[in-house]
């Protein structure tokens, strides 16, 4: 139920963040990750249709790999970057907090991200009575500020 709640949140999140966006003519692209593997399930310059039916159907639940993550959003940028070296790169990483990195590869993950773009903000959608606190460390190995989602 809690695991519902949160992405029903993300997804709502991601959909106002994609329509702030789309108005302002910025080019967005989105990247999910769960279980093994993050992919890009919005290319940059979708049409704002598209986005959101991908992000409806998007699946949730399973491990979440965050680290592979906020790597695919570093080769993202890196790319993005070469082809269009005068536009600015805004990662944005929303977060439940829920991914656990015994290893320290989100934070590495997340300082090489944050060296890669021109800021990195976090959206801790974390709740509950237990919390982790893994956006704040995120967002401190990429220099990034935190910003909670208020819920409604």
């Amino acid at each position: 139920m809690g695991a519902r709640r949160r992405a029903a949140r993300v997804k709502g999140a991601l959909l106002e963040l994609l329509r702030d966006a789309y108005a302002r003519r910025d080019e967005v692209a989105v990247i999910a990750f769960r279980d093994a593997a993050a992919e890009v399930v919005i290319e940059p310059g979708a049409p704002l249709e598209q986005a959101a039916a991908v992000l409806s159907a998007l699946p949730t639940g399973g491990r979440t790999p965050l680290a592979e993550g906020l790597e695919a959003a570093n080769e993202l940028i890196t790319v993005e970057r070469r082809r269009f070296p005068e536009r600015q790169a805004l990662a944005l990483v929303l977060t439940d907090g829920r991914a656990a990195d015994p290893d320290g590869s989100v934070a590495r993950a997340a300082h090489a991200l944050g060296r890669a773009a021109d800021a990195v903000n976090v959206v801790d959608l974390e709740d509950g009575p237990v919390r982790l606190g893994l956006a704040s460390v995120l967002a401190e190995a990429a220099g990034a500020q935190v910003f909670e989602l208020e819920v409604a």
